[in-house]
Formats: C-alpha cells, sequence, structure tokens
C-alpha cells in the first residue's frame, strides 16, 4: 500500500485528505501538534477506513499519529522514520499552516514575530521536511503537495504576511518542480474554507457558514494524484469544475 505524510492533520483540509486516502488504503503518518486531537483523529481515520473496506482493500489503513511541531528538525525526521517503517513516501502533504496574527491584520500592525512564524511554518518547514524525505520520494517516484492560498498571488488588505509566506512556498514549488522532474510537485489554492484556521483569521466574516467545507474540497485535490497530474499551480475550484 502507498503511503502519505500529511501535517496539519488533526482538523480541517489535513484531516479531509487524510480520511480520503484511508479509505483508498493508504497508510498514513500523521503531524499535528494537539497530540490527544490528533490521536483521536487518527483513531476515528482508522475506524472508518476498516468500516469502508479501505474502499476494497482487504486490508485496513495503518494510520501512524505523530504530534509535534513541524518547525522542529527532530519531529520532521520522527516524521520520515515513520513512513518508511510503513514502506516508503509516496505522497507528502505539506498542510500545516501559521497566520502570523490571529485575527488577522495590516502589515503596519503584523509582530515581526508573528511574520518569522509564519515564515517559518509555511515555508521552512516545508522545505526541510522535502529534504527529509527526498530520498525515499524519488525512491517511489512519488509526489509533493503543497497546500497555498489565493493571497499568494492576490493583494488583500490584512493578508500580507500570511500571502508572503505563501508566495514563498509557491516559488519554491515551482523549482523544486524543475530540479526533480521525477516527481511530481503540486502548489494548490484550495479556496476559502470553513475552517478553524479560517475562523482565525476572519472571525466576524459574515460569510463564513457559506465556505466550503474541507471534505467537499479533498476529493477535487485528489484528483491530481489520481490523474497523475504535471507538477503545477492549481486551484480546488477549477479542479472542482472538472478543468
Amino acid at each position: 500500500m502507498p503511503v502519505a505524510i500529511i501535517t496539519g492533520a488533526s482538523r480541517g483540509l489535513g484531516r479531509a485528505l487524510a480520511a480520503e486516502l484511508a479509505g483508498r488504503g493508504w497508510r498514513l503518518v500523521l503531524d499535528g501538534r494537539d497530540a490527544e486531537v490528533l490521536r483521536s483523529a487518527a483513531a476515528g481515520l482508522e475506524r472508518t477506513a476498516a468500516e469502508s473496506g479501505a474502499g476494497g482493500h482487504t486490508d485496513a489503513a495503518v494510520v501512524r499519529a505523530v504530534p509535534g511541531d513541524v518547525t522542529d528538525p527532530a519531529h520532521r525526521a520522527e516524521l520520515v522514520a515513520a513512513a518508511e517503517q510503513l514502506g516508503g513516501v509516496d505522497l507528502l502533504v505539506n498542510n500545516a499552516s501559521a497566520l502570523g496574527a490571529e485575527p488577522l491584520v495590516t502589515l503596519a500592525e503584523l509582530p515581526v514575530a508573528g511574520l518569522q512564524r509564519a515564515l517559518e511554518v509555511n515555508v521552512t518547514a516545508p522545505l526541510a521536511l522535502v529534504q527529509a524525505a527526498l530520498p525515499a520520494l524519488r525512491a517511489a517516484s512519488g509526489s509533493v503537495l503543497n497546500v497555498s492560498s489565493d493571497a499568494a498571488v492576490e493583494a488583500y488588505a490584512e493578508w500580507g504576511g500570511y500571502g508572503a509566506s505563501k508566495a514563498a512556498l509557491e516559488q519554491l514549488s515551482a523549482v523544486l518542480a524543475v530540479e526533480e522532474p521525477g516527481l511530481r510537485v503540486w502548489w494548490v489554492d484550495p479556496g476559502d474554507l470553513r475552517t478553524d484556521l479560517y475562523a482565525a483569521a476572519v472571525p466576524d466574516d459574515p460569510d463564513f457558514a457559506e465556505r466550503a467545507l474541507p471534505e467537499e474540497v479533498a476529493p477535487a485535490l485528489l484528483r491530481l494524484l489520481d490523474e497523475k497530474a504535471a507538477s503545477g499551480r492549481y486551484t480546488a475550484s477549477a479542479l472542482r469544475d472538472g478543468r
């Protein structure tokens, strides 16, 4: 069975992607900072996979919860080691994100420490995790899915720090795709989702209840995997529309 590492997998889009893959019989290594929430999510995914027959597979998914902070080198090494124990790394999903300020503020008010945290979580940690997993990814001719944002390419008031970090992630992704032609590298804008992260960013959003749920978007993102899509930038809206 293929193996995926998913960061920020205890809730939101990370958990939704994990649920989709667990239903297909994938083996999963899940990262999250809240150990109790992460282990609860992993147990739920195991049960769901077993009850669904793992998407027709006879072997239920194996889900490893590895709590920790993606900015910690020892934790990243633990994630990769856990995946290699399960068989390798076929897919790395860099989904964990930091806003820089909660709720979001203008650049004039943005704490420098907040920007540093956003860059560390959204840019440095994904690159370091790619580096750690690269031998296994190369061996599997695997894929990297980096979760980005429309704030990486559009100028939205109060999204400057977060957007800058995601823009940097997109450029790293594009260069990685050139340097590692044997891998598929996707950087994806999932849109504004009904998640805890978005609620923390914009707590007074009047349209929050109308935002898409992560569970509605995850299958579209996994079209990239199913179709062995070429490396590049994608949006969930286009993938959901079949484009």
